[in-house]
């Protein structure tokens, strides 16, 4: 069975920083003094875990025996996460190390009241706008597809750009930028992509912003595929009938952080191997499937019996027969 070619994901490289403080962070705020704020709060439990759309969505592709190639930008303290990463299967070879500023950073403390204080340090992130892709596909191979998830903006859209001079298939997941980008960014990295990801609150979100209309959005992609949370999937191409597929059964839901990412690359493992869109649905909604089970956007594991037999549980036995041998 040929090697499939290259998949190129691009986004951003982060890393959590998540506190609990047991008090209320409202018993040490005077509202009066709003305005000369300056306290800090003891807490008890500080958890470190790996992040980014592109990464998260790279370890899923290599759980599934993929060799994905991630692309962005991240600081010199990139090397443990590089590590994990490299261990399983993805090819760090091409990120970009900043000499100046350290990698994306979320720090977030949480109170017994579920309320937050949190900083977003973008950092590195802001470089990506400086990393051209034809160098990197020039040592990897022409790509199946080019990725271009949520990013520093001008970097996003220096990669469609190159990616519609060049004649790369791209991949349109504009994610958590929608909320920020205005309609012209938006139509610039939506339009022309051979697939669009987006949840569903996030496709109305490209329609209001853009000022096309659903069928104008589904005329502009060649496929486009919304994620329905619980309720599973949507895959839409013009002039053919929608594919709506269930999620996995029996998921017992932990915690939602890196679901979508972990669906995507299940999708995106599937149609590398070419076993259609509808094979590429059920495998994105069972990997993600085990991202909800844990705490964690990388923390989850399964052996390839495992995975098919829940394929299998969810889908049926074709659907598993199917993947079988592509999972190794």
């Amino acid at each position: 069975m040929p090697s499939p070619r290259p998949l190129l994901i691009a986004g951003s490289i982060a890393t959590d920083h998540l506190m609990t403080f047991q008090g209320k962070f409202e018993d040490s705020l005077v509202v009066e003094q709003l305005h000369k704020l300056s306290v800090s709060f003891l807490v008890d439990d500080l958890e470190i875990r790996r992040g980014g759309v592109a990464p998260n969505m790279c370890f899923g592709l290599g759980r599934l025996g993929l060799r994905p190639v991630l692309v962005g930008a991240a600081g010199e303290d990139f090397g443990d996460y590089r590590s994990w990463l490299e261990r399983h299967g993805v090819d760090c070879s091409h990120v970009r190390i900043s000499e100046s500023k350290h990698t994306a950073r979320f720090v977030c403390t949480t109170d017994a009241t579920m309320a937050q204080f949190a900083s977003f340090y973008p950092g590195a992130m802001a470089e990506a706008r400086l990393i051209e892709l034809q160098p990197i596909v020039a040592a990897v191979g022409e790509p199946e597809y080019v990725l271009i998830g949520a990013d520093d903006p001008e970097g996003m859209l220096r990669h469609t750009e190159e990616c519609r001079q060049r004649g790369y298939a791209f991949i349109a997941d504009p994610s958590q930028q929608l909320a920020f980008g205005e309609g012209e960014l938006i139509r610039q990295l939506v339009d022309g992509a051979a697939l669009l990801f987006s949840n569903e609150y996030e496709s109305h979100l490209i329609e209001q912003k853009t000022g096309w209309s659903a069928e104008e959005v589904l005329s502009r992609v060649g496929t486009q595929v919304t994620t329905l949370g619980a309720e599973g999937v949507r895959v839409r191409r013009a002039g053919e009938p929608d594919i709506v597929l269930p999620a996995a059964k029996d998921v017992t839901a932990v915690e939602p952080t890196g679901v979508g990412d972990a669906f995507r690359a299940g999708f995106l493992g599937a149609l590398a191997w070419d076993v259609g869109l509808e094979r590429a649905a059920q495998v994105g909604c069972v990997l993600a499937a085990y991202v909800v089970e844990t705490v964690g956007t990388q923390e989850y594991t399964f052996t390839s019996e495992q995975f098919l037999g829940r394929l299998e549980h969810s889908y049926g036995a074709e659907a598993a027969a199917d993947i079988r041998p592509h999972l190794v």
